[in-house]
């Protein structure tokens, strides 16, 4: 099934000329539900990797024998949809609340785990290029991009951080597909695991967050929502009910690859490739969720039945504090390592 970006609710370029100049695009991934394959681009789903390569590990020294087993995170999603679809008794049952409470427990990795021991990563999700439009070139004619991350947040200076690992490869090379990847016994969070879905990629048009335009056009979209709040407090409205440039006309919500960055916690600022200097682009955002009720006008057609409903968190991914993470490439080098921001 498609997935399908309704038309923007006011002509941008219209509404601020000189806009136009800015015009890019962006591949809105769509993420829901399903059962990939290692032969299609996913989020959560098995990846195309070689059975003679070591599989990604996570060296940092941290502690990481204690936390929640995956399968038990899979099995308490599974059984809370299942629960909240039942009709008409949604919710779980008194049965199913023990066994929750089972599942949501935290285990300690049997045998020894020091802190130093490699740790499997987990494989978050692969992109092939023919199916991304705006997906970044690779180094060396690669057509296929994985990401992994580590389980823990406890890497980087103050060790409360994320490490991620992005790996390039040419499909074709792939011989013999690995068919049991390691997982780790326990992880930190369970926002860290993925649930398998299917990707269904929209490519969209998209503008820079206002914050990086021209100062004099910043200064138009600011002022123009400037007016329109003041009309919304002189008329005694507590929220507003009008499209704005930065939820609803510029940058799409959900996961994407290519296209402009959100800024929502930090400074907007360009990003420079700290080996040449050269600006770097986005290379992709792995968002917590598809839309909130700040976006809801991306929803897509597809999904607007009130019955029923659209897949607003379907990876079960969670980014921060139900944030997003950008990640940027070096355009002039896709050799060059990777920079990421959680907004």
């Amino acid at each position: 099934m498609t997935r399908t970006t309704p038309p923007r609710p006011l002509d941008a370029e219209a509404l601020f000329p000189g806009l136009a100049a800015h015009r890019g695009t962006t591949t809105r991934l769509h993420p829901r539900p399903g059962s990939p394959d290692a032969s299609v681009s996913s989020v959560g789903g098995p990846m195309l990797w070689p059975a003679d390569e070591p599989w990604p590990v996570c060296t940092d020294p941290h502690p990481h024998g204690r936390g929640r087993r995956p399968a038990d995170i899979h099995r308490e999603r599974e059984l809370l949809a299942a629960a909240w679809a039942r009709n008409p008794d949604p919710g779980p049952t008194e049965e199913e609340r023990g066994l929750l409470e089972e599942l949501r427990r935290r285990h300690r990795a049997a045998g020894e785990s020091g802190e130093a021991d490699p740790l499997p990563m987990i494989g978050v999700a692969q992109l092939y290029r023919r199916d991304v439009p705006d997906l970044l070139a690779g180094p060396q004619d690669c057509d296929l991009l994985q990401v992994f991350w580590c389980p823990f947040d406890a890497h980087g200076e103050k060790r409360t951080g994320m490490l991620l690992d992005l790996r390039w490869r040419r499909s074709w090379e792939v011989a013999s597909v690995l068919a049991q990847p390691p997982v780790p016994e326990v992880v930190g969070s369970e926002g860290y695991v993925p649930e398998p879905c299917v990707l269904h990629p929209e490519q969209v048009v998209t503008y820079p967050f206002a914050g990086l335009l021209p100062e004099e056009l910043c200064d138009r979209i600011e002022a123009r929502e400037d007016a329109l709040e003041e009309e919304a407090e002189e008329a005694g409205v507590e929220e507003w009910d009008w499209p704005t440039y930065q939820f609803d006309l510029s940058i799409p919500p959900g996961w994407r690859a290519g296209g402009y960055a959100s800024w929502n916690l930090t400074d907007a600022a360009p990003v420079d490739c700290p080996s040449c200097a050269a600006p770097m682009e986005l290379l992709l955002t792995i968002a917590s969720s598809e839309w909130d009720g700040a976006s809801g006008s991306w929803m897509p057609l597809e999904e607007r039945d009130p019955a029923g409903g659209g897949s607003w968190e379907p990876t079960e991914v969670q980014v921060g504090r139900w944030g997003k993470l950008n990640v940027f490439a070096c355009p002039a080098d896709p050799g060059h390592p990777h920079l990421k921001s959680i907004q």
